[in-house]
């Protein structure tokens, strides 16, 4: 990636609703050449997808929860068995292996407390886990979807 193709992708990571010309215009190319290096983003993978983030406030899932999963059972069949069941949550919105004291964290978004409390009971029934902890977040203070693109 040269640094046409970094600008690019700063841009498209803050604003993907943008046009290819206005993209260009931003980073000094014509629109055919700036289209082409989208695309070739798109298609080695640097590119993943085009979204549109949505406010969870207004969705009517404000309450944010970091839940600490841990588990006796160290195995492929366990992981892909709680894989299988974090994907039918859709208040899991990010689910991570960890390494030390806590083996899985879930970010999990709901209206509020009485929400996230039968989440938890729906969840406890479909495997066996050795704790669960949760912390509420109670303030989001930096949120972001842009990776940084100075290592490549």
């Amino acid at each position: 990636m040269d640094s046409f193709d970094k600008h690019i992708l700063s841009i498209l990571q803050k604003d993907s609703t943008l046009s290819t010309s206005e993209i260009a215009q931003q980073v000094g190319l014509s629109t055919t050449p700036c289209w082409r290096r989208i695309q070739a983003m798109e298609k080695s993978g640097v590119i993943k997808a085009r979204v549109a983030l949505a406010d969870p406030e207004k969705l009517n899932v404000g309450l944010t929860i970091f839940v600490m999963v841990k588990t006796n059972q160290h195995n492929p069949t366990w992981l892909a068995t709680f894989a299988e069941i974090a994907d039918e949550f859709p208040e899991i919105v990010e689910f991570y292996r960890m390494s030390g004291a806590v083996d899985y964290l879930l970010r999990v978004v709901v209206p509020d407390m009485k929400a996230y409390d039968s989440f938890y009971k729906k969840l406890i029934t479909k495997t066996d886990f050795a704790d669960i902890s949760s912390s509420f977040a109670m303030e989001e203070i930096k949120y972001t979807t842009a990776l940084p693109i100075d290592y490549i």
